[in-house]
């Protein structure tokens, strides 16, 4: 039996998430534990800085850990990141990260140290998504260690056609973005990456002239000369400006437009209900065609 560590990283919870996503991953037949601070409240955070880094560095110690799920982002991740210690055992042996937003800064340190997270659906969406719901589906499948099936998505007139086989990484942009110049940054965790990775960004809340500025980062400091690929997720709540010419998505377009990699828009991960599961430090194939764009994990 998995068992499954369910801690607080980050910001705040409500009880009745961890709660209920605790009873649903028990019934997936999951053994299913609580850190001390998961149920915190200090503020923003679910705890101290100090009792938030106790809490990630038990769970990494624990050898009966299979997977630590965070119950949310929110913010706090990027205040204990370079405090973490990180198992010493060998690396198949650390347990699978899951979670997304904040949760991308822990993303970044598995993937800087080669090895597979889960960017997936956190104790609110596990609780209350149902049953047949195409992104739970294929986080309980994962969870399990079963295969899933490839993920379709419907092309869009943005997309640059092409096919890459490539170690997907990335995450969140705005995290992204405040781990340039640190040693956490996408340069080492591409430097990990045998061939260029595919690159995965989303977003939720941010101007439309901050989303053009973060993407210029990532050009200018040439990630965009390194990878092989860029899946965009979704930029929820990312209004369109009409003063900046073009919509959001136009804008990452054409960021891009010099490079020669394919790049699939709309992906339906991110800030929805229905976050699809993306496996980070994993290889995938991209085929972004006329007609039909897949995603899908090599196993």
């Amino acid at each position: 039996m998995k068992h499954i560590h369910i801690l607080s990283p980050a910001s705040a919870i409500d009880a009745q998430w961890i709660n209920q996503a605790k009873t649903r991953l028990e019934l997936w037949g999951f053994r299913v534990s609580l850190a001390e601070h998961v149920y915190g409240n200090n503020g923003r955070f679910a705890a101290i800085d100090d009792d938030r880094l106790a809490d990630l560095n038990e769970a990494f110690a624990d050898t009966t850990v299979d997977i630590i799920l965070c119950s949310r982002g929110g913010y706090g991740l990027q205040r204990i990141l370079d405090r973490i210690e990180l198992p010493q055992r060998p690396k198949e042996q650390w347990p699978l990260v899951v979670g997304f937003s904040d949760i991308t800064a822990l993303h970044s340190l598995m993937s800087l140290n080669g090895v597979a997270s889960l960017h997936g659906n956190m104790c609110k969406d596990i609780s209350l998504l149902p049953d047949d719901d195409l992104a739970l589906v294929a986080e309980k499948k994962i969870l399990l260690g079963e295969p899933i099936d490839a993920l379709s998505v419907v092309p869009s007139p943005l997309n640059r056609q092409g096919k890459v086989f490539g170690t997907l990484i990335g995450g969140n942009l705005s995290l992204l973005y405040g781990l340039q110049g640190t040693p956490y940054d996408l340069h080492h965790i591409i430097d990990q990456c045998i061939t260029p990775p595919i690159l995965f960004i989303e977003e939720i809340g941010e101007k439309h002239y901050h989303v053009d500025r973060m993407m210029h980062n990532l050009r200018m400091s040439g990630v965009f000369e390194r990878i092989g690929g860029l899946v965009v997720g979704q930029f929820t709540d990312c209004d369109d400006d009409s003063s900046m010419g073009c919509s959001v998505f136009e804008s990452i377009r054409n960021v891009v437009a010099e490079y020669d990699f394919p790049v699939l828009f709309n992906c339906p991960s991110g800030h929805i209900d229905s976050n699809y599961p993306l496996k980070m430090m994993n290889h995938y194939s991209l085929v972004v065609n006329q007609n039909k764009c897949t995603l899908t994990l090599q196993e």
